[in-house]
């Protein structure tokens, strides 16, 4: 005799499987035709296509300088701000694609290296990646933290080959996140930092006092235990 079911038994989880994929488009940039058989929430299924936008995953870094407390941006032609009307030339956070054998923390490096010229110290993974549009494209943006030197930055920077054209800009910590409030920031991944930086900011201000105080000022050792000099 089987057990009639618990009532305190979680719902069965609807899943969902691909069937069929077809490449439609393959450029640059791919798009794939799903064809997809899927539960649904009332316990049926049905099938459905749907395209997707291929294009791999991406990180963005935010660049700060704690002894200045200003972030980095990047300011570059934005072909989807053009295509939806609005002014194409927008601010954002540096960001690239993950290449082949990289992590998040290598492609975040060598992506403020490209983008800026300048260094990225003690990188640190602060999302390990969100996905952009789900209902479009398989994208996952993860998000990386790290300080700069803002003394060495300016400047135009990016491949030329690769139509890139990107000028650095630095703004106050007050203004990005006064930027993200206003809805001044029109991009995601930068409205998204800006709100942790402002939660993070001042322990961050803090332990690299700290550290600069513990370097200008390093314990000293005792006259009794110094090595007498020969």
């Amino acid at each position: 005799m089987t057990d009639a079911p618990k009532d305190d038994q979680p719902p069965k989880r609807p899943e969902a499987r691909i069937v069929q994929k077809d490449r439609v488009f393959d450029g640059f940039f791919k798009m794939d035709e799903l064809t997809i058989e899927h539960d649904t929430h009332d316990g049926g299924s049905m099938t459905v296509k749907r395209l997707i936008f291929e294009r791999g995953h991406a990180v963005a870094i935010l660049g700060y300088d704690p002894a200045r407390d200003q972030v980095l941006l990047v300011n570059e032609m934005r072909p989807g701000l053009l295509a939806a009307g609005d002014y194409p030339f927008n601010d954002s956070l540096p960001a690239g694609m993950i290449d082949k054998g990289e992590d998040e923390i290598t492609a975040a490096v060598r992506e403020m290296r490209e983008e800026t010229g300048l260094k990225l110290q003690n990188p640190q993974l602060i999302h390990p990646g969100a996905y952009v549009s789900s209902g479009g494209t398989s994208e996952r943006l993860a998000l990386v933290f790290g300080t700069v030197d803002m003394a060495k930055a300016g400047g135009v920077h990016g491949h030329v080959s690769e139509g890139e054209d990107i000028k650095t800009v630095i703004l106050s910590s007050d203004e990005f996140i006064q930027r993200a409030e206003s809805g001044a920031l029109k991009d995601m991944k930068s409205l998204v930092c800006a709100f942790w930086l402002a939660k993070n900011r001042d322990s961050i201000r803090t332990k690299h006092a700290e550290a600069t105080a513990e370097n200008d000022n390093p314990p000293q050792t005792p006259a009794a235990q110094r090595p007498p000099r020969l």
